[in-house]
C-alpha cells in the first residue's frame, strides 16, 4: 500500500505488477477508484457554469452521454482533467482527479456562487458513492450477467443507472483508463465491498492495484495529471486538441482561449509526443536529445512495456522534432539511448462504439 493523494491505495494485489498487466488485456481487471471526485451539478444553469469552466461543448451532449474535458485557466494552462456526462436525471455528473480534489471542489464551489449572486440557478453536492472500474476484454460480458439494461445499447462514454448483481442504483459509464472496453460503476458506498466480492466470484476477474493502472494507461497514450499534463501545459502542447469543442473554438469562451485558439492554427514551442525505446527502461524526468545529443524536454512518463516488450515512454519535445519518425534520444543514467517518436496509443485501444 502507499500513499496517493491523501488514501492509502494498493500498488498490487495477489498478481505480481506484469501478470495483473497482461491479465487486463487478455482478461478483465477490477480497480477500486473511490478516490476519484464524484461531482453533482443540479440547475437549470448547470451546462452555461460548466462551460464558464472547461473546455468541451457540453450543450451538445445527449442525455447519458459523456465527454472527456480540461479545466483550464486564463493562460491556457490545464487545471485537471475530468469526465463529464450528461445525466438523464436532471444534473450533470463530473468524476475529476484525487490529486486536484481541494483545487476542483475550491474552482467549482468558487464559480458556483459568483453564478448564484447574479441570479444563475447552479448547485453542488459531492457524491460519497465509491467507484469500482471494471476493464478488459471480458468486462462487459462478466457484467451483463448481473444486470437486465442491454450492455450492447451502451456505447463509449455513455452512462446508465442500473442495478449491478442485486445492488440497486449504480450508475454504470462505458470508460476507463487502460485503452481496453470496460466500464467504470458508481455505487452506493455501503454496498461496495459486497458488489466486489459478487464480481470476484467470476474467475476472469482479478483485482489490479496502481502499477497496472499506470502501465495500462501508458501504453494507452493517456495522460496523467501531474506527469504529463499541468498547469504550465496548454491543451495544444499536450496533444489534446479533440477536446476543444468547435462552437467553444469559435466563440473563443472558454478560460484560457485567447492563448489556446491561436496555438492551434500557429505553432507551439513543444508539443507532447510519444517514445518507443529498447534497453534500460525510460522514467519521468530523464532528459530527452536530439540527434547531436543537445537537450530538447524532458520524459514525463515511462516504463517498459509488457505487451510490447519495449519501452515506452511520453515526453515534450520542441516543436520541430515531434514528427512521428522522428529520431531522438534519452538520457539513461548519464548514456544516450536511441528513441523514436511514435504515434500513441502504443497498443491499439478497444473502445466499444456503435457501428
Amino acid at each position: 500500500m502507499v500513499n496517493f493523494a491523501g488514501w492509502s491505495m494498493p500498488v498490487q494485489y495477489a498478481l505480481s505488477h506484469l501478470e495483473s498487466h497482461l491479465h487486463t488485456r487478455q482478461h478483465c481487471s477490477l480497480f477500486d477508484v473511490s478516490h476519484m471526485l464524484q461531482t453533482k451539478v443540479f440547475g437549470r444553469d448547470r451546462v452555461k457554469f460548466m462551460e464558464s469552466l472547461v473546455v468541451g461543448d457540453i450543450a451538445e451532449l445527449k442525455p447519458d452521454q459523456g465527454t472527456l474535458s480540461l479545466f483550464t485557466n486564463e493562460e491556457g494552462g490545464i487545471l485537471d482533467d475530468l469526465i463529464v456526462t450528461n445525466t438523464s436525471e436532471q444534473h450533470l455528473y463530473v468524476v475529476s482527479n484525487a490529486g486536484c480534489r481541494e483545487k476542483d471542489w475550491a474552482l467549482m464551489q468558487g464559480r458556483a456562487e459568483e453564478l448564484r449572486a447574479t441570479g444563475g440557478d447552479v448547485h453542488l453536492e459531492v457524491s460519497e458513492n465509491a467507484l469500482l472500474a471494471l476493464q478488459g476484454p471480458s468486462a462487459v460480458q462478466v457484467l451483463q450477467t448481473g444486470v437486465s439494461d442491454d450492455l450492447a445499447k451502451l456505447p463509449f462514454m455513455s452512462s446508465a443507472v442500473m442495478g449491478v448483481f442485486g445492488v440497486p442504483g449504480c450508475r454504470v459509464t462505458r470508460c476507463g483508463y487502460t485503452g481496453e472496453d470496460g466500464v467504470e460503476i458508481s455505487v452506493p458506498v455501503g454496498r461496495a465491498v459486497e458488489l466486489v466480492e459478487l464480481l470476484l466470484r467470476d474467475p476472469q476477474v482479478q483485482l489490479a492495484g496502481l502499477a497496472a493502472r499506470d502501465s495500462l494507461r501508458l501504453e494507452a497514450g493517456l495522460c496523467l495529471y501531474g506527469n504529463d499534463i499541468d498547469e504550465t501545459t496548454t491543451p495544444v502542447e499536450a496533444a489534446l486538441v479533440w477536446t476543444l469543442g468547435k462552437r467553444r473554438r469559435e466563440a473563443m469562451d472558454f478560460p484560457g482561449a485567447r492563448v489556446i485558439v491561436p496555438q492551434i492554427k500557429g505553432k507551439v514551442k513543444r508539443k507532447r509526443v510519444g517514445l518507443i525505446s529498447t534497453g534500460p527502461p525510460i522514467r519521468p524526468h530523464m532528459p530527452i536529445l536530439s540527434p547531436e545529443g543537445r537537450p530538447i524536454g524532458e520524459v514525463t512518463s515511462g516504463c517498459p512495456s509488457p505487451c510490447l516488450k519495449k519501452n515506452v515512454a511520453m515526453g515534450y519535445v520542441a516543436g520541430e522534432q515531434s514528427r512521428v519518425g522522428t529520431v531522438l534520444a534519452v538520457e539513461v543514467r548519464k548514456k544516450s539511448c536511441p528513441a523514436l517518436v511514435t504515434r500513441m496509443p502504443f497498443v491499439p485501444t478497444r473502445y466499444y462504439t456503435l457501428k
